[in-house]
């Protein structure tokens, strides 16, 4: 899994078309928050505190062959990535260097998923800020 900001580069453009593109669905996120005494627990992000499906713009590549541990050798793996963009507001707070592309209405989606690379590069842009809230902060703690 990865992170795929620089759409221009050659390295990400053979994966840009219909054919590689999915929809990662999520209710929140996470981004290390960094603290005075140098450590970073997580703040959670989310479309609000009820924590609504969303979706992120991914990029897929089943069955990738590659030596990724010289003692396990070459192995076939599903790789899959998010794109990202400029963070808004929210996020930019915590993390001033990206977001994922966060994809809420239909249209977008669409377009992500079966436009051509010219009409679908548009989604690929922060979410306006106020959109996300902070709905957790810290570790993950589970209910019971």
């Amino acid at each position: 899994m990865t992170n795929v900001r620089n759409t221009a580069s050659p390295h990400w453009r053979r994966w840009l078309g219909v054919e590689h593109r999915c929809l990662v669905p999520f209710t929140s996120f996470s981004e290390p928050e960094p603290q005075p005494d140098g450590k970073k627990p997580p703040a959670r992000f989310a479309l609000a505190e009820d924590r609504p499906l969303a979706f992120f713009a991914g990029i897929w590549v089943p069955q990738w062959t590659s030596v990724r541990k010289v003692k396990e050798g070459e192995v076939a793996a599903d790789l899959f990535a998010f794109l990202t963009c400029e963070p808004n507001a929210e996020v930019r707070a915590i993390h001033p260097k990206a977001m994922p592309v966060i994809l809420t209405e239909e249209g977008e989606r669409e377009a992500w998923l079966a436009a051509p690379w010219a009409v679908a590069k548009d989604v690929q842009r922060p979410l306006a800020d106020g959109s996300l809230a902070i709905v957790a902060r810290g570790e993950k703690r589970d209910e019971g």
